[in-house]
């Protein structure tokens, strides 16, 4: 006889995305490894190209798998190590270009948090309605605002 167990189902991520860094960025970290090569060069020629090589895999793996990650998870928007509930969420507001740009800049929200990351135009804001958080905002970074804003406004309905 065999017992079934009843557990509960996996939430599958509504949105997810890593918020890496640009290809100029990750080009820009890789050259240190060279430049540590340098430093080893008199001591033995190929052990300096092993280091540097090295040094320059591991600096831009490091970069890439600590960036922060947005996600839709369920109920919950996640932002790098922060989360809230989508019954805490407002209407997303998404924003490229010069409208982003104002937003992270001249209108940033001084009493929002922010996950801003350089080289990534688009965002998205989210008003907090929780009346005991005292942030009343989140700005957030995203590649694809539209799709962030359409995961924040389905996970707010319930679906």
């Amino acid at each position: 006889m065999r017992l079934m167990q009843n557990t509960p189902a996996r939430t599958r991520d509504g949105y997810r995305e890593r918020l890496s860094p640009s290809l100029w960025m990750l080009v820009t970290i890789a050259l240190v490894g060279p430049m540590v090569s340098l430093v080893f060069a008199p001591v033995a020629a190929a052990l300096a190209v092993m280091i540097g090589a090295g040094v320059s895999l591991a600096l831009v793996a490091l970069s890439v798998l600590l960036a922060p990650v947005v996600a839709v998870r369920g109920s919950e928007l996640h932002a790098g190590r922060a989360h809230v509930d989508a019954r805490w969420l407002g209407e997303p507001e998404p924003f490229s270009g010069q409208e982003a740009r104002d937003r992270r800049g001249r209108d940033i929200a001084r009493d929002g948090w922010h996950l801003i990351r350089g080289g990534i135009d688009g965002l998205v804001v989210v008003p907090i309605t929780d009346p005991d958080d005292p942030m009343r905002s989140w700005t957030i970074s995203t590649r694809t605002p539209d799709r962030l804003a359409a995961a924040i406004r389905l996970a707010r309905s319930g679906v």
